[in-house]
């Protein structure tokens, strides 16, 4: 053992451990809606209702009215007529019409990243995408609100 370091100290910096630690955890702590990102003051009430209903897989898609009995399978694919079915995921992230749209943003804004398949996940990354301070990733998420 070296001097100095004992079984409590930890590494500073980038470790093996660390990052298994962090993409392990990711997942529990995604699973959550982060409170304190979606109830905001500067957002408006009807904004955070719509992405409250989005995280959680509770708007009217068409899959979702599939579901629950109101449309018939052969009205379940996207309105863009993309042919894939009609999900919050899809429409927001994968379809080829709309789910553009978070590339042509990411250009206005200058940043590059990818776009995640879970609406949640994306919501967060899209936030802390740039690496900058607390500020600047409110402003994303702001920017992240107008856009849906």
């Amino acid at each position: 053992m070296m001097s100095g370091s004992g079984p409590l100290t930890q590494p500073k910096g980038y470790t093996a451990s660390g990052a298994y630690r962090l993409l392990t955890e990711t997942t529990q702590i995604n699973d959550q809606i982060p409170t304190k990102l979606l109830w905001r003051k500067d957002v408006p009430l009807k904004v955070s209702v719509f992405a409250w209903r989005l995280f959680h897989n509770r708007l009217p898609s068409k899959l979702n009215l599939f579901r629950r009995g109101i449309i018939l399978p052969e009205a379940r694919n996207c309105v863009s007529g993309c042919d894939s079915h009609e999900s919050e995921s899809h429409l927001f992230l994968s379809c080829a019409f709309f789910g553009h749209l978070w590339q042509l943003v990411r250009n206005w804004l200058c940043v590059h990243s990818a776009d995640p398949s879970h609406i949640l996940d994306h919501f967060i990354q899209f936030g802390s995408s740039t690496g900058y301070g607390r500020s600047r990733c409110s402003f994303m998420h702001l920017i992240w609100f107008a856009t849906t």
